[in-house]
Parts: C-alpha cells; structure tokens; sequence
C-alpha cells in the first residue's frame, strides 16, 4: 500500500447506485415476497443460515445487493468472483481454501457470482462436488431464466428466488434514501426535485432502481444551485434519462417471453394487447423481418381459411417492409396485425397438416394408386399408368369420385373445417366423407 492508496476513498469515485447498497435487511428496497416479514429467505439470513442460492430476475432489482447484505449478514468469509475471468483454476484454489478455513478453524465460505449465467459448462461442474458437500455456499445472480442457462445439476443444488422489478413507489423510496444519505448520498446538497420530475424518472426507469439512481446523481451534481439549491426540473430529469429501459434481450428469455404474449394477443383477437406488444418489440430493436415471419405465420395458423384475405395482408406488409424500411413499414404491418386480430379465427390447416405428418411417420407409405401415376414417359401406358383416370373438368360440377389416397390409407379425416368465416369446407363433393 502506498500514500494514494492509503488515502482513497471509493465513496468518492463509485456510482451512487454503488454506494448506495443496502448493507442490512432494513435498508434494502423492494422484494416482500420473499423477503417480507417471516419469509423463508429472511428468516435465513437473519438466522446465518443461507444456503446455496440462485437469484434471478431483470438489471437492478437487487440481485447483487441482496448479496452484499447478505454478506454482511454471515460469519462466514465471503468472496465474490467473475463469471467471465474466474477459470477453473482459481474455482479449485477457492474451494482448496474454503476446504481447509472449514476443516481448520470450522469457518464457511460464501462465494457470489454475478452473471452466472457466463459460467460455461466446465466451470458450473466444477463447483459441483463443494456445493453438494457443503465446502462452500453458492450464490448466482442472473438476469437470464436459469433453467436455460445453469446446468440443471448446480441447479438442483441451490434453491431459486425470483426477484421482480420495482414498483414506482419503492423506486421512490430508494431516491428518497440517497437523497438523504450524507455519507454514502446526496444528502450533502440542498435539492428540490418537481413533481413531473419525480413522474419522469418513475416512468422512465422501469422498475430499475440502478437506474434510477444514476440519473438522480447525473441530474444533481450538472445542475447550478440557485441561492444554494439546485432545482431539479423535467427538462432536466428528461435530459438523464433519454430513453425508457426496455426489459428486451434478443438472445434472453425475455425476448421469447415478449414473442409468445404478441402472438397469443393476436391469437386471442385482442387489439390493444397485440398492438402493445408489437410496439416493444419495435422500440425495442428487433428485427422487423423475423416480427413480419410470425405475423405470416399467425396468419396461417389461426385464421386460415376463415378469412384467407389475411395471409395476403401479412405477405403485403412483408412486401411493404422490403421496399419502405420503418419507420414507416410500422403502418402496413400494424395492419396485418390487426387484420390477424379482428378476423374469424380457425386452425384447421394448422391441425390438418400436423394430423397428415404424425400419420405419415407412423404408418408404411401407401403405393399410388395406377390411375393418378404419371402416364406422360415412354413405355409409361405399357405399366397401364394413368389408365382409368377420369379428368374432373369432364365433369358436372367438376367433380368425379375417384380414389385419390393409397388402398391402405382408409379415411383418415385430416381436414376437419371449423365452419368459422370462410372455412364452411363446402369446397366440393370430393371434400364430403364417404359413409
């Protein structure tokens, strides 16, 4: 240690949301439901009888704090490490450590990993076997669902807890604290913050109290106080916060999670729903060309042949999309969507082909029938090919009976229309079961 260091302070250059941790259950915000008076993960801590844990949930609800309180909560040493830069070398000098502090002096050892999720393969092995035994007790945080990206073995070892985002209330409560905390807060300024202010950065940061708090530090330190305050305006709160948090990651669970409620909106003809989500997945930067093949889908696979209009409404938007690029492709496929929403819906074709396929892979391949095989090569009429076909258009109505599936294949009714809009199947005789 040299003089600088002795003489550095990190309240001085760490982020408020840093210096802001909680540093006991009282101080921390957020999470009642499992940390609530009596839950299960309280009574643990306050206990020091935390085992190992896996803490999920979206950026700054607490993970990471919640683990620092806890660390101040434990007798056991605590060592926190990366998920990227920790090798499965320094896991083994961790755990060869933590084996001798609890064989010698009878001391635990917590080690916390945030982002857990970059463990890859071989370093979540290989906390295995000391977390099984009790050489150490695990915490992960991470905001990736863990039954995607923790191996299922480390997962059955640590119980998991959810952690939600925030409610604007108890961001509030968490600027409230830093504004009054003269150690570790603002709490050495005199600041007055307006209403619409407040408004703004409730909105804006989305249930994320890290964010929330950095805009409260850019917004007080930037701004000139005024006879000694410093008027925190919504130009202001809208100038350190610019752009809402999207809860969007491309690669994440989020990401399905938001896919799956746009269709089901579409599929349950609920405008609004489908609309909004919609708009999330576009402000949020996703690719509009994989949002126009699940519209195309969609148009297919819930409403079909009720309103067949709507497939070439998704196709048009897809088109649209093509040749104008967004902003403005937003509007021709808002309208696909919409046409999806407000048609009658009907799966038939959706059913029918998946009957037809589980039917092919579970029985023999039946033989074309001779009359409806190709007659048009040499020596093909000689195989009598085509012999007895009867051309439909020869017909009243334009329409004949004739056998179109293989001998073996009896009636198996893989249309079934839904009699919903268009899809009456009244396409003709040859569409009507034969008793």
């Amino acid at each position: 240690m040299d003089l600088f260091s002795a003489a550095f302070d990190p309240n001085q250059v760490a982020p408020l949301a840093d210096r802001m941790r909680p540093r006991t259950l009282d101080e921390y915000i957020g999470q009642a439901h499992i940390l609530g008076p009596g839950k299960l993960l309280r009574r643990a801590i306050e206990a020091d009888r935390v085992s190992s844990l896996i803490l999920y949930g979206p950026p700054g609800t607490g993970k990471t704090s919640l683990a620092h309180v806890i660390a101040q909560a434990t007798s056991s040493s605590f060592i926190r490490i990366n998920a990227v830069s920790s090798g499965i070398k320094e896991l083994r000098e961790i755990i060869q450590n933590a084996t001798e502090q609890l064989h010698l002096y009878g001391k635990k050892t917590l080690v916390f990993c945030d982002e857990v999720h970059r463990f890859n393969k071989g370093q979540q092995d290989g906390l295995l076997p000391a977390v099984e035994n009790g050489t150490i007790t695990f915490i992960g945080a991470t905001t990736e669902n863990p039954f995607f990206e923790i191996n299922s073995a480390l997962l059955s070892r640590s119980t998991l807890f959810q952690l939600n985002s925030l409610t604007p209330e108890e961001l509030r409560q968490g600027l409230n604290q830093a504004l009054a905390d003269k150690e570790r807060g603002m709490g050495q300024y005199q600041v007055e913050i307006l209403p619409e202010a407040w408004e703004h950065w409730l909105n804006y940061a989305n249930g994320d109290l890290r964010r929330a708090l950095n805009a409260l530090e850019l917004a007080v330190l930037t701004t000139s106080p005024i006879e000694g305050t410093r008027h925190i305006t919504l130009e202001v709160a809208e100038e350190s916060i610019q752009q809402r948090a999207m809860r969007f990651d491309k690669d994440g669970d989020n990401h399905y999670d938001i896919i799956s409620a746009f269709i089901k909106s579409m599929r349950g003809s609920d405008p609004d729903a489908a609309l909004y989500w919609l708009a999330v997945l576009l402000e949020s930067g996703e690719d509009p060309r994989f949002i126009v093949r699940r519209i195309i889908i969609q148009a297919s696979e819930d409403v079909g042949l009720a309103d067949p209009q709507v497939m070439l409404q998704a196709h048009a938007a897809a088109n649209a999309l093509e040749w104008l690029g967004l902003p403005e492709a937003r509007i021709p496929i808002a309208q696909a969507v919409l046409a999806i929403v407000t048609a009658p819906k009907s799966n038939s074709a959706y059913e029918a082909i998946d009957r037809a396929l589980d039917y092919v892979r579970t029985h023999p391949t039946g033989e074309v029938p001779r009359h409806l095989r190709d007659a048009h090569y040499p020596g093909a009429k000689k195989l009598e090919h085509g012999k007895g076909y009867r051309y439909p258009h020869a017909y009243p109505g334009h329409w004949v009976e004739q056998q179109y599936l293989p001998q073996s294949v009896e009636a198996p009714g893989f249309f079934t229309p839904s009699g919903l809009g268009q899809d009456l199947g009244n396409l003709g005789k040859g569409n009507q079961k034969k008793e």
